[in-house]
Parts: C-alpha cells; sequence; structure tokens
C-alpha cells in the first residue's frame, strides 16, 4: 500500500475510527464539532448496531455506528458511498429503531421520548429533496409548514455531503472544519497538517497510520479498501458509459427535455448495472450477505436473490 493513512470512507477505516471503545473520543469530539456546541457529549455508550424487528419475520437493520450519549440520546451514525434511489427513506426507517426501542414494557408509560439524531456521512451530492441547497450540512426536523416552526425537536435528520467541502488547510477555522477535512482528505495525506494540532488528532493519526497495523488488521483493512474500490470503480464506469449513452440519445431526438431524461436514465441504470456486478465479486469472494448488503447499499433480500442466482 502506497497511503500513510487510512481511507475513512471504508467500513474498516470508518469503524476502526469512530466505532471502537478504544478510540470513542474520536466520536466524542466530532459530534460536538458537528453541533457547534448545542451538544455537550461527555461520554458514549455504543448500543448493539444491528437491529432486529418485532416479529420474525421483520427487517432488520444494521449501523454503522449506534451510540447513546451521557444524557440518553441516540445517535446512529453511517458512512454511505453509494447513492441509493431510496436513502432519505431508510434514513428514516432506521431512526424507527430507537424510537421503538424506548417504549416501556409493563406497567404505565407516558410516551415521553428521548431525542434521536440519524447522521448520514454522504461520498456523493444527495439531491433527493436538498438540490436547490448550497451548502454542504443539512439538518432536517419536522415542522408545521405555515409558520416553519420546528413541531418536534427530538427527532434530527443531519445529511453531510462530503464533496461539497471545499475548504483549504489554510480556510479551517472551527473543529467541524477540521474534521470535515480529515473525513476528505485524509488518506490522500503524507503527514498531519499544521492546522490540526487538537490533541484529538494526535490520537487521530495514530490510529490511522497503516503502518502501525498488525497482520490482521492489514487484512482486514486490504479487503474492505478492495470493497471500497470494486464499488467506485464500477459506479465511476457505468456512469460515463451510460452517461455518454443517454446524452446520445437525447442529442438524436433534439429536445432538451429527452436528454436530461436520457442522463438521468442512464445514470440510474448505469449505477444499478454496477453495484450488482460488485455485489457479484464480493459474494464470490466468500463475503457475507450482510457485509454486502452493508458496502452496497443493496437491501439484504436483493443480496440473498443475487447470491442464489
Amino acid at each position: 500500500m502506497i497511503d500513510k493513512y487510512i481511507n475513512p470512507h471504508t467500513d474498516f477505516g470508518f469503524k476502526r475510527l469512530f466505532g471502537s471503545e478504544f478510540n470513542k473520543e474520536l466520536l466524542i469530539s466530532f459530534l460536538n464539532a458537528m453541533f457547534h456546541g448545542e451538544q455537550n457529549v461527555q461520554d458514549v455508550t455504543y448500543l448493539n448496531s444491528e437491529q432486529l424487528g418485532d416479529r420474525a419475520d421483520a427487517r432488520r437493520a444494521i449501523f454503522d455506528v449506534y451510540c447513546e450519549n451521557d444524557k440518553g440520546e441516540q445517535f446512529i451514525v453511517e458512512m454511505q458511498n453509494v447513492y441509493q434511489e431510496f436513502f432519505k427513506y431508510r434514513t428514516i426507517y432506521y431512526s424507527t429503531f430507537p424510537i421503538r426501542e424506548q417504549a416501556q414494557r409493563g406497567g404505565e408509560w407516558d410516551f415521553r421520548l428521548n431525542p434521536v439524531y440519524t447522521i448520514g456521512l454522504l461520498n456523493f451530492n444527495f439531491a433527493d429533496g436538498l438540490e436547490n441547497a448550497k451548502r454542504w450540512h443539512h439538518e432536517v426536523k419536522l415542522m408545521e409548514v405555515e409558520t416553519h416552526e420546528v413541531f418536534y425537536d427530538k427527532l434530527t435528520y443531519i445529511y453531510v455531503e462530503i464533496p461539497k467541502f471545499d475548504k483549504m488547510e489554510s480556510e479551517l477555522v472551527t473543529m467541524y472544519d477540521k474534521w470535515m477535512y480529515v473525513l476528505k482528505n485524509l488518506s490522500r495525506l503524507m503527514q498531519r497538517p499544521a492546522a490540526l494540532q487538537e490533541r484529538v488528532f494526535t490520537r487521530l493519526f495514530e490510529q490511522a497510520e497503516i503502518a502501525k497495523f498488525n497482520n490482521e488488521e492489514l487484512k482486514l483493512y486490504e479487503d474492505s479498501m478492495n470493497a471500497y474500490r470494486d464499488i467506485v470503480n464500477a459506479i465511476r464506469t457505468a456512469e460515463k458509459t451510460k452517461y455518454a449513452e443517454g446524452e446520445a440519445d437525447g442529442m438524436a431526438k433534439g429536445l432538451a427535455e429527452g436528454l436530461e431524461k436520457g442522463r438521468a436514465e442512464g445514470l440510474e441504470k448505469g449505477r444499478t448495472e454496477g453495484i450488482t456486478k460488485v455485489a457479484i465479486n464480493m459474494l464470490g469472494k466468500g463475503m457475507p450477505t450482510e457485509l454486502v448488503a452493508e458496502m452496497t447499499g443493496l437491501p439484504i433480500d436483493e443480496v440473498q436473490r443475487i447470491q442464489n442466482f
């Protein structure tokens, strides 16, 4: 490997930095930075990331990071590399698990709920209802439509579009700026930037240095990095091919509407075909269906269908 530091967009890299008890100070620092002082997380407890439904045949959910702070507020944190048509719906579905878990069994319960935050760190531009937003950080709550006042402040969805963050090292001011710079650029760095002198980043760069991995950690990271490369390369190839086909088809019709439709259909079809090929390759290497579903963004039943085909 020629990289000095791990890629936090990989499953192994993200969970090593943010999903382990040993490094939980990194997660605490990131959460406090993201909420700009509105949160003061002192400690977190990692919860079971695999959530089962309330029936034997119910669909389950597997989170990248699922934790609870010292005030009982719950956080789901997901690194998402692949665009999904219904990703927005998935985040809403995910939020139902920590809400449902708060229901008290037996006795009386007044339906009081602790806050739930679902955080999506996106390695793509999220154009599903946020295409007109100019910033890279989006906070979504339930509101009253006419007054635009928040109706319920304990359910929050945060979407962070990593590609839109374009600040240079010299422009980093807040801790959130610095964390975003790390998330976008870590694997491309060869040394710790001078702007990142806080103690928490000392910890981060120590844990992210590939040369310090033991053989087992190195093997796990290589597997995770290969899966990440497969996904990225398949999507890029599909987008280039299908974009060209869609553009040619639209131009042949001579209509601007046809051009846009051709591009959209081509891109969507290309993404689907590319991700399916990646899933086939990952299954062929013996990876568990749950891991394949998590890495590709495909529903678990679709991965099982591909595996049995």
